[in-house]
């Protein structure tokens, strides 16, 4: 098929909303595990939709190799983020619309159009009339946007099903439409959320103020003591079981053309900031970082209301790289942030989510193999690269399975990812797909 043929059949995928935060679009998750059933079937695989307690799985495989042969894994999500705000919005955000060189619609970069590639390159295979070299199989799923455990539950019931002898996930990015990258890291994350009260309701702060806890106060008091001013993170022991950098990743780190103009481009940022015993790179994905997303309490709206909040939120995660562990640092950060907690104050810690980081044996020769396909595509070698991502089922496949994942990405770091008017370019697509055409022809 031609790429505007693959485009217009991508489309039709990419014109279901399936935001998988918000139940009215359960009908629309369903519709999308229809879609991606029929497209397999179509293209010669054996699907099935596979129930979970939340959104269902779609699982395809072509085993027609024979048992002597690779079998690969290829992972994707059909789920995507909420595309609010709306006004944000050039175009429709489930309507693609081609600009320029990018197709935009929520969910192209994210991860429909990089899944898709792979899905092109095995239905250009198929009908090449080539039998293909490995057996393959799918397993994509609706909740990577949310965080749920249903995908893991499936994994630890399913491995004989899963069984594999590498798994490939195309949901990362390259540096720039001429460089690629093999990530063969990448950190976990925590998600948490804390909730601090001092009295049933709101009070008077005429009355009142000077002579009680504000928990909006306490609560800026113990954000800013999270870090110094240095930007390390102050919890207790938090650095005890950071991985060191061999001599290689070191001088990878130093010699990458990832720096402080590019995140200063990518961003629209004034200036960088971070550990300063670190370069760019490195904080970017081989340091843990913390960050607060959300704070809210008390009044903001129009005009004046003079009370004291009786409540305080925020929204706050911490990103992992090994060999931390999502348990020890969230029993750390509890552990911490309850100490500087006044008397007199509560305060509610809660784990929302969270995933362990990951590394992958960048020298084994599925990684080589990855590394050729890329120059083929690309005309350039890829660099590798510690990603300061987080993709939670890479570490599930490692424990469950014993298997690595290969990140083979085709986005571009400013394709808006979970922002409005995401985009993919249309020649990364097309790379996408040469890529994953190539990689199948290392096995021939």
């Amino acid at each position: 098929m031609t790429t505007a043929q693959h485009l217009d059949t991508l489309f039709e995928l990419l014109r279901i909303p399936t935001i998988s935060a918000q139940s009215q679009n359960d009908n629309d998750m369903h519709h999308a595990c229809e879609w991606l059933h029929q497209r397999f079937t179509a293209i010669g695989f054996d699907s099935d939709i596979l129930a979970t307690a939340g959104h269902p799985l779609v699982y395809a495989e072509c085993m027609s190799a024979g048992p002597d042969k690779t079998t690969i894994l290829i992972y994707g999500h059909y789920d995507v983020q909420s595309p609010d705000p709306l006004e944000q919005w050039t175009s429709k955000p489930f309507e693609p619309e081609i600009r320029g060189n990018n197709v935009y619609c929520r969910g192209v970069a994210d991860d429909k159009a990089q899944l898709y590639a792979w899905i092109a390159a095995v239905d250009d295979w198929a009908t090449s009339g080539k039998s293909l070299p490995v057996n393959i199989k799918f397993l994509i799923e609706g909740e990577e946007e949310v965080g749920g455990d249903n995908l893991e539950k499936f994994i630890g019931q399913n491995q004989s099903l899963l069984k594999a002898d590498i798994c490939v996930i195309s949901d990362s990015h390259c540096l720039s439409e001429e460089q690629p990258i093999i990530d063969y890291g990448l950190r976990g994350i925590i998600y948490t959320e804390l909730h601090l009260a001092s009295f049933a309701r709101d009070v008077h702060s005429g009355i009142y103020g000077g002579n009680v806890f504000n928990p909006i106060q306490v609560l800026a008091e113990i954000i800013a003591k999270l870090k110094n001013d240095e930007h390390r993170i102050s919890i207790p022991g938090f650095y005890d079981l950071v991985r060191q950098l061999t001599d290689v990743e070191q001088r990878e780190l130093n010699e990458s053309p990832f720096g402080v103009q590019q995140i200063l481009s990518e961003t629209g940022a004034k200036a960088v900031a971070g550990e300063p015993d670190f370069s760019v790179a490195a904080r970017a994905g081989a340091r843990p970082s913390l960050d607060v997303h959300g704070i809210w309490g008390g009044y903001s709206d129009e005009g004046t209301k003079t009370i004291i909040p009786a409540s305080a939120h925020a929204k706050i995660s911490m990103r992992l790289v090994p060999f931390q562990t999502a348990e020890e640092i969230f029993e750390k950060f509890e552990k911490y942030v309850r100490r500087l907690t006044p008397e007199g104050v509560d305060i509610d810690v809660q784990y929302l989510s969270g995933g362990e980081p990951i590394l992958m044996d960048r020298y084994n020769h599925f990684f080589q193999k990855a590394e050729r396909a890329y120059t083929s595509a690309f005309g350039k070698t890829p660099l590798y690269e510690l990603s300061g991502g987080s993709i939670p089922v890479t570490a599930m496949f490692k424990t469950l399975l014993n298997l690595d994942c290969i990140l083979m990405g085709y986005g571009l770091p400013d394709d808006g990812l979970h922002s409005p008017n995401e985009k993919m370019s249309i020649s990364m697509f097309e790379k996408g797909i040469k890529t994953s055409t190539a990689f199948l022809a290392q096995f021939e």
